[in-house]
């Protein structure tokens, strides 16, 4: 008979929000805050690069059921770009392939190049992104030198603007959808500039409702918990990643048959799209979507009523 390992932490729910700084991958900041807040499960939603700085949510227990969904989030970018020098990654971290002259670029060159990059475009993912392709990472290929031809994407720029440029280094603001790759869309723009380019830093500002501004570094983590302070005031509710959808009370007969796995009807409720779900004025228990006839349909919820 085989035993199931005990998993050891507490079993808390909710979302924290990291600033991660750069020169760590995701997973070690994750296994880093785990351990500070010594939780039983723990994922983030969305990695960002070693090179990368910024905002990363970090969901606990419960909270990992709806971390697909910020992973569907918008995101907001602030990069700085070295022009004239083509990497093997796109980023600072590779290697150098390729040095070309900068022109004297105006600002009107730039914007002239910027603007066939607004909008939906397509965008071919970079050999050292972490896209799997028959079942291998495409970074882990990259690092044997192995390259593979890769599909593009349909991708949404909604914002790309220049907050400065000196010296060779251009500085944007990325907002973007899901599956933009900025070390790919800044090669992009190097090549049409003529000159190649590369990412020299990147911070990530936003993801879907979060923002930068609200997180916490892990320097700031370990000083709160050497203190002997709460940890547990830092997490958000589980349902804040979904803070646009509209909510929908409950009573307890109606919830107890959505438990069950079965739609029900709610008056007054939208008429479509995605809801967040409250068993009276306060406890969420999760998430539904409107069928066509109207009723609430159960999809992912949470285990216990908070």
């Amino acid at each position: 008979m085989v035993r199931k390992r005990r998993q050891s932490g507490r079993d808390l729910s909710g979302v924290f929000l990291l600033d991660k700084p750069s020169g760590i991958t995701s997973n070690a900041a994750l296994q880093r805050v785990k351990r500070l807040f010594y939780a039983q499960k723990a994922g983030h939603t969305g990695s960002l690069d070693p090179l990368a700085s910024g905002l990363l949510p970090i969901c606990f227990g419960e909270a990992t059921k709806f971390s697909g969904f910020l992973l569907e989030s918008d995101k907001e970018y602030e990069t700085v770009v070295k022009l004239g020098v083509k990497t093997n990654s796109g980023d600072a971290e590779g290697e150098i392939i390729e040095e070309r002259a900068v022109g004297n670029y105006s600002l009107a060159d730039i914007e002239s190049v910027l603007k066939d990059f607004r909008g939906e475009i397509q965008q071919v993912p970079s050999m050292f992104s972490a896209i799997k392709q028959n079942g291998q990472r495409l970074y882990k290929l990259a690092h044997k030198g192995i390259e593979v031809e890769r599909e593009p994407r349909t991708i949404q720029i909604y914002e790309l603007t220049v907050k400065s440029y000196q010296s060779g280094l251009l500085y944007l603001k990325v907002v973007c959808s899901k599956g933009t790759y900025i070390r790919t869309l800044v090669e992009n723009i190097g090549d049409d500039l003529g000159c190649g380019a590369h990412v020299l830093n990147l911070c990530r500002n936003q993801v879907g409702a979060f923002s930068l501004k609200q997180a916490t570094s892990l320097e700031d983590l370990e000083s709160m918990k050497d203190s002997g302070g709460s940890l547990d005031s830092l997490l958000l509710p589980m349902e804040s990643a979904l803070v646009d959808w509209p909510d929908i009370r409950l009573s307890e007969h109606s919830a107890f048959f959505l438990r069950q796995g079965q739609p029900v009807v709610v008056p007054h409720a939208p008429t479509e799209g995605w809801v967040r779900l409250y068993q009276g004025a306060q406890d969420f228990i999760g998430v539904g979507k409107i069928l066509d006839d109207g009723r609430v349909a159960p999809k992912r919820l949470v285990s216990l009523v908070s």
